[in-house]
């Protein structure tokens, strides 16, 4: 199933964390990944906005009713797999992933993992969401989201190097 044009817009709104050189790539590489495995044909359009906690913590606010900051916030352009199409493009608008680089470093910390692997987990999550996967609910739908996240890190060589089961 071949992915007809993706672009990945990828705007830095954040001055505290500096975007090492080859992260712009594999967030490109990661919504790939996502529309490949999910097996979307279509051209399509993801903006991709690194903020800083200050900023995603407002959109939060605003959105959620969650006055904290959050790592990542995904705003979907399209429902049910019905989205707006760029006159221009004619690529389907799919919508946007919002990440906050100071949680990313935070979680890096936390997790043991690189920038890489944090920003291409997240990356993976918010287009996840901009496709329509929900793990608020549980069940089945929050572990089809798991699995897709976790092959889309094998796919980009980035793969979990821990368990999601605590030792005793």
């Amino acid at each position: 199933m071949a992915v007809d044009r993706i672009r990945v817009i990828i705007t830095d709104r954040q001055k505290e964390i500096r975007i090492p050189r080859g992260l712009r790539m594999l967030i490109r590489r990661c919504c790939n990944a996502v529309l490949k495995l999910d097996e979307f044909k279509d051209s399509a359009e993801i903006n991709i906005i690194l903020v800083d906690n200050a900023s995603i913590r407002e959109l939060n606010k605003e959105h959620r009713n969650v006055d904290a900051p959050t790592d990542v916030l995904s705003f979907p352009m399209g429902k049910n797999g019905k989205y707006e199409v760029n006159p221009e493009t004619g690529a389907k608008v799919l919508g946007d992933v919002v990440i906050s680089m100071e949680k990313v470093m935070e979680q890096c910390d936390l997790y043991g993992h690189s920038m890489q692997r944090e920003v291409a987990y997240l990356v993976a999550h918010g287009v996840l969401h901009i496709l329509g996967y929900d793990h608020e609910k549980d069940g089945i739908e929050k572990v089809r989201m798991r699995e897709k996240e976790e092959k889309v890190m094998e796919l980009l060589g980035l793969p979990c190097t821990s368990s999601y089961v605590m030792s005793e």
